[in-house]
């Protein structure tokens, strides 16, 4: 009887302490990536409007590229099993010379306000979208959307309407946003930083500052691809000022005994370990699903953690080479199967203007090779390591779960790093670029997500 007394108040005094215990945040990273030493005067953080230029010297350098690429026969019956076929790369390439018209994109590009603003010594690029109209006595929410590579902001104008304006697509208009869309620094209009180190925390530092720039002090966050890496930090470094946090990617980097013990038994157990009959479906046999094509599509990944500068030369010189590399990624992240179609299924799910869009982006800002240091930035300490990995994230979250994104990563799995998932959804189709791919979906998921956060309450004050 002493025994199991002294056990339950063993047990009641190891609740308490664990349910006691403080929150970790991650901190704030302040650094400067200007050129040089900072200044001892104050940083500018005036917010200046900005507009894309299509300049004549820019596109007849482009042209005289064009004309001059080299390609190679693609082996017979290859489709894009060894990477973009050639013989549709010549297609795309006549089309950007002879039908895309580079001004008029500009021209949709700056259908909605772009401005810039200098923090921590570089220029910070982002799209800042209100909503045309309001629903009277409702305010509109603050919406960070953040793109991944090789993606560029462009990737969420499609979304961007539905968010803002969702009773005119046929959305409920019970939550209403106000987006904005940054440029990840050295990606597209964002200035690449001058030093090294810029990894996803420094990156959610600076846009952390921007939101607060902006008069912000509540928001949600959105993001896939390393947009995911940086709203997951953003979280983890002010939650108390995130109101949501919603993903369409969410990877696990830190692994333990169980999960592997759910590859191996998984499939034949799946309540064991929590998992759903999607999840079996998406990850099983894991050798094929999980393992191999983590190997066939992270290859580049490997390249861009160790000599971002050596491959991004050719890239950054060669518009064809440029357009290549993005377009199979394009492709094979978008369905796995289009592997085995001459076109690698490209127009089945975007057009051509839309995707050359977001290379000319890359193409004019000259930003692929500071795009790709950004791999060997977050990777080189090794995967694991890093504190922002072994911190969760108590923020409310919903996940999107695309069936074609490249690596399925079951509710089960999430919840340990992600404490307090309110919406888990298995989106019936889509893969890697959603809010490109299926924005209505998407949407849909968001604002669903946002209800539940602002019904129930879940986000608690804390701001004082």
């Amino acid at each position: 009887m002493l025994l199991e007394i002294f056990l339950i108040l063993g047990a009641i005094i190891i609740y308490f302490l664990v349910s006691k215990k403080k929150e970790e945040t991650l901190p704030f990273k302040e650094g400067w990536w200007g050129k040089g030493q900072k200044p001892d005067t104050e940083e500018d953080t005036t917010i200046r409007p900005f507009k894309v230029e299509a300049t004549e010297e820019e596109l007849s350098d482009l042209f005289r590229r064009l004309d001059q690429a080299r390609f190679t026969d693609p082996l017979e019956d290859s489709c894009f099993h060894y990477g973009i076929n050639s013989a549709y790369l010549r297609k795309v390439v006549s089309y950007w010379k002879n039908q895309f018209n580079w001004k008029k994109q500009v021209e949709v590009l700056n259908k909605y306000p772009h401005f810039k603003t200098k923090i921590q010594g570089i220029d910070i690029h982002f799209v800042h979208v209100k909503p045309p109209r309001l629903p009277e006595g409702q305010s509109a929410k603050p919406l960070l959307m953040v793109h991944g590579w090789p993606g560029s902001f462009y990737e969420f104008y499609k979304i961007i309407p539905l968010l803002t304006d969702p009773a005119s697509h046929g959305l409920s208009s019970e939550h209403v946003f106000e987006v904005i869309c940054p440029s990840i620094p050295g990606y597209g209009f964002s200035e690449a930083p001058h030093k090294k180190g810029f990894d996803s925390v420094s990156a959610a530092s600076v846009f952390y500052e921007l939101m607060l720039r902006l008069g912000f002090h509540e928001f949600y966050a959105q993001g896939g691809d390393w947009g995911w890496l940086i709203c997951t930090n953003l979280a983890q470094i002010a939650p108390n000022h995130l109101k949501g946090l919603h993903l369409n990617l969410a990877s696990v980097t830190k692994m333990g005994f169980t999960h592997l013990l759910s590859i191996l038994l998984g499939r034949y157990l799946p309540g064991l370990f929590g998992f759903h009959e999607e999840d079996v479906r998406r990850m099983f046999p894991f050798l094929k699903k999980g393992l191999y094509r983590i190997l066939a599509e992270s290859g580049y990944a490997h390249i861009q953690a160790t000599r971002p500068d050596t491959a991004g030369c050719g890239l950054n010189d060669s518009p064809v080479g440029l357009a290549a590399y993005i377009l199979e990624k394009f492709s094979v992240w978008t369905d796995p199967e289009f592997l085995n179609l001459e076109d690698g299924g490209l127009e089945r799910k975007f057009n051509l203007d839309d995707l050359l869009t977001n290379i000319m982006i890359y193409w004019v800002s000259g930003c692929i090779i500071s795009s790709m240091r950004f791999y060997k930035e977050n990777m080189q300490k090794g995967i694991g390591t890093q504190k922002h990995e072994k911190l969760t994230v108590q923020v409310p979250t919903g996940i999107a779960s695309f069936p074609n994104e490249v690596m399925h990563t079951p509710q089960a799995w999430a919840q340990k790093k992600y404490t307090n998932i309110v919406s888990f959804h298995f989106m019936p189709r889509g893969g890697h670029f959603a809010a490109l791919e299926e924005p209505e979906l998407l949407a849909e998921d968001i604002l669903q997500f946002v209800g539940k956060v602002e019904k129930e309450q879940l986000w608690t004050k804390k701001i004082k």
